[in-house]
């Protein structure tokens, strides 16, 4: 029989080839099963139990965080059912394999705290996409960015593997999104307009829709890849904030949480977000409904606190 170190083995190259997880993915979960494996110090399946993944989550619940930079600190809940999660799927693939081990179905999940938004005003969102004010390349090009970015909602990785030769008279592009998924985003006037006025500006041969610049706001030929990095794509976010006087962290992912909140706030329905933001589960998307409600807002006022 093989060992639990060979059966990891195998379970990552069957996400990766069998499921289409990221390689990303992949590393995360080789990484959060191989702190399993060193804390259960066995290499038979028989030996993953009940307790055995008790004492474990009790070991999870008391780890410092030293090794990440955050030292006198425990893995909070969230980060520790991704170690959980991880665990489960494992054993979901011994199962399959029929080789005996605990069944995954034992494990349950920690507990968290519902998830809340950090969000920007209506007001400082229209501030951030007039930021941009010059008719330079770099200008142009950043305005491009954040008018796309709250547009389509689009995660930055799928902004960065954006290609120069969308076809700009169609308001709609297929991006592929996590899990190698397709899903179909929609153009605004406005993001179209300001893709346009950039893209003519270009005078470079480089595949890439969004490409880094020099100082002298050219093409930055000098690089071999001149693509935008996603840590350069929140730096730009970053710089424009500050210079719309915003004094939260704004990123891009807030940018996609504003797309969100827009269409629900609007009277778009939960299922149609789902699908415009590529969430997998209903659940996912379902943290953006509470700060949406304009109906309970309006009932609220209509009929609260009527004395006298």
């Amino acid at each position: 029989m093989k060992n639990l170190e060979q059966l990891k083995r195998q379970f990552l190259e069957y996400i990766e080839i069998e499921k289409g997880r990221s390689l990303k993915t992949v590393e995360n979960y080789d990484r959060y099963l191989s702190r399993f494996l060193k804390f259960l110090k066995s290499t038979d399946p028989k030996d993953i139990t009940d307790n055995s993944v008790r004492e474990y989550r009790l070991w999870l619940n008391r780890q410092s965080l030293a090794n990440l930079g955050k030292p006198h600190e425990t893995l909070g809940r969230k980060t520790q059912n991704f170690y959980l999660i991880a665990l489960r799927a494992f054993l979901k693939y011994l199962a399959r394999q029929e080789i005996k081990s605990l069944s995954a179905e034992k494990i349950e999940l920690a507990k968290t705290t519902e998830r809340s938004l950090d969000l920007i005003t209506a007001s400082e969102l229209d501030r951030l996409l007039k930021a941009p004010k010059g008719e330079d390349l770099k200008n142009l090009r950043d305005k491009a960015i954040l008018e796309l970015l709250f547009s389509t909602g689009l995660r930055v990785s799928e902004l960065c593997a954006l290609p120069r030769d969308i076809d700009l008279s169609s308001d709609e592009y297929p991006v592929r999104g996590k899990g190698g998924k397709i899903r179909v985003v929609f153009f605004s006037e406005t993001a179209k307009r300001a893709l346009k006025n950039y893209l003519a500006k270009r005078n470079d041969l480089d595949e890439a829709m969004f490409i880094q610049l020099s100082k002298n706001c050219r093409a930055n030929l000098a690089k071999k890849d001149i693509a935008l990095t996603k840590r350069s794509v929140e730096r730009i976010v970053k710089e424009y904030a500050i210079k719309a006087g915003i004094s939260k962290r704004v990123t891009p992912h807030m940018i996609r949480h504003c797309f969100a909140t827009d269409l629900l706030g609007n009277g778009a329905d939960l299922r149609s977000v789902q699908a415009l933001l590529g969430h997998a589960h209903i659940g996912t998307t379902q943290i953006y409904t509470h700060v949406t409600d304009r109906h309970l807002h309006d009932i609220h006022k209509k009929f609260h606190n009527k004395r006298g």
